[in-house]
């Protein structure tokens, strides 16, 4: 029996810019995982899961490649499925059919979605799992690209940032590459194909973790669709640039990319007070956003979870697409964080125990 897990993510800052082709993002993995267990099957593959909500799936082959009956909430999991199916078959090597069960800690136990990133890390996992099981030995890079090519058939507007941190753990600066361009490249030539292209805007970059500084998670008990958000964004957006007012928009992807580079410059200074400055230059940028679009980004949640860590000298922002989920606290290490925890459980809020999960060697695709 085969086991991987991958960790789950955090975005500390660039979000909605990252979803852009060459936007810039710092991302965080967290030491929640999602495990996969696989081994050979006979007659029909299998995905099952202890997962609330998502049920299992069997799947078979035809001449199209991999079909499968309902499995509510595992299209991640099929995706990668296939896309790992047409990447072994493009080599040569013989398909297998194969059992695997999911489990997670990345929700909580009623099954509401922390906002860790469960599609990413399911996703690497599964893609762990089957280069296990076919003996294709990818490097960490290469697990990245064929996770984003499969993502990218479930999700296009996804921007890869949660698939980086669970493929490289740690914290990293990341940037997004052509996401329409793979998909496209993928439909015309295939995954082989797509997955041994040059993938010109993406960068990788590990961080040094910020050591003088604690990282605190609150979660509002809220879940949040990034995908509804996200489209909501483009929407108002696309709305602006038809009525000629496309401008805020588009400097705001020209500042996010500048408070990106001050928390880069910050975390690889060792540069505690230029971080904790563009954590909230960040958050009054998407808080910014949010109210010239019309899009709730930051909630009342999230604006009681980040007024509370103000209140004792720390930075805090929503993390991700925001409308809910998480919230994310830097905090000079031996700040009193009392007051704020108090704050929160009166607000609804509820501290996560998450640290970082530890950064994977990043090592260039063969």
């Amino acid at each position: 029996m085969i086991t991987a897990r991958a960790p789950g993510k955090l975005f500390v800052a660039g979000e909605y810019a990252v979803v852009e082709p060459g936007g810039d993002a710092v991302v965080v993995a967290v030491d929640r995982h999602v495990r996969v267990q696989l081994g050979p099957a006979r007659d029909r593959g299998t995905v099952d899961s202890d997962q609330p909500g998502w049920l299992p799936l069997t799947w078979s082959r035809d001449a199209t490649g991999v079909v499968a009956d309902d499995g509510r909430g595992l299209d991640h999991v099929l995706s990668a499925i296939r896309t790992v199916e047409e990447f072994v078959a493009g080599l040569g090597i013989d398909p297998r059919n194969h059992a695997l069960r999911i489990s997670s800690d990345l929700d909580d136990a009623d099954g509401r979605k922390y906002g860790l990133g469960s599609s990413g890390a399911v996703t690497v996992a599964t893609i762990r799992a089957l280069d296990e099981f076919y003996g294709l030995h990818l490097t960490p890079l290469e697990q990245f690209r064929l996770a984003l090519l499969a993502i990218i058939e479930v999700a296009p507007t996804s921007s890869g940032g949660d698939v980086a941190a669970s493929s490289f753990g740690g914290w990293i600066s990341y940037r997004s590459p052509d996401r329409a361009a793979l998909a496209e490249l993928r439909a015309r030539d295939g995954v082989l194909a797509a997955f041994r292209a040059p993938w010109p805007s993406l960068s990788v970059t590990p961080l040094p973790s910020p050591d003088a500084l604690e990282f605190v998670v609150g979660w509002t008990g809220a879940a949040a669709s990034t995908a509804r958000l996200v489209d909501d964004v483009h929407a108002a957006a696309g709305a602006g640039r038809a009525a000629g007012t496309a401008l805020p928009y588009e400097d705001f992807l020209t500042a996010s990319r500048a408070r990106v580079a001050d928390l880069t410059a910050g975390l690889a200074d060792g540069d505690p007070e230029r971080v904790l400055a563009a954590v909230r230059a960040a958050r009054r940028l998407l808080v910014g956003l949010g109210t010239g679009l019309g899009v709730e980004i930051e909630t009342p949640a999230l604006t009681r979870l980040c007024d509370e860590a103000e209140a004792i000298g720390a930075a805090a922002k929503s993390s991700g697409a925001g409308g809910g989920d998480c919230g994310i606290v830097l905090a000079r290490r031996g700040t009193d964080l009392t007051p704020m925890l108090k704050g929160w459980e009166l607000a609804g809020v509820r501290r996560l125990t998450l640290a970082v999960a530890p950064p994977e060697p990043l090592v260039g695709a063969r």
